[in-house]
């Protein structure tokens, strides 16, 4: 079932790092933001990634729901206990990690093409 809430379908929920060095900006279901389907989507298969300039480990603690060095590929917004629409408390935290990820320069990886 699709997910029929802006935030959940607008919004950035995390970000994936690929293979290749670039980053998914994923929402709530695990789609490219704005993807509205519950069909699996092939990530490759649409040129959705972007190289993210100056991500190094205080960016990414920054932009963690709890402000700590994640492991692994995918680095969380918010979770389940801190969505942005629970409280003004959550949403004025998600609207920090925006505003650090909307700072950073992109570079559309050479993989994609149209």
């Amino acid at each position: 079932m699709a997910i029929e809430n802006v935030r959940a379908v607008y919004f950035p929920y995390c970000i994936e790092k690929q293979e290749d060095g670039s980053w998914l900006i994923l929402n709530r279901n695990y789609k490219p933001v704005g993807f509205n389907t519950s069909e699996h989507i092939i990530y490759s298969d649409y040129p959705v990634s972007v190289k993210l300039k100056g991500l190094g480990k205080e960016t990414l603690k920054k932009l963690s729901w709890n402000d700590k060095e994640e492991l692994g590929n995918r680095i969380y917004l918010y979770n389940d206990g801190c969505i942005p629409t629970s409280s003004p408390q959550a949403m004025s935290a998600y609207l920090k990690k925006i505003e650090v990820l909307l700072k950073l320069e992109t570079k559309i990886p050479s993989t994609h093409s149209i």
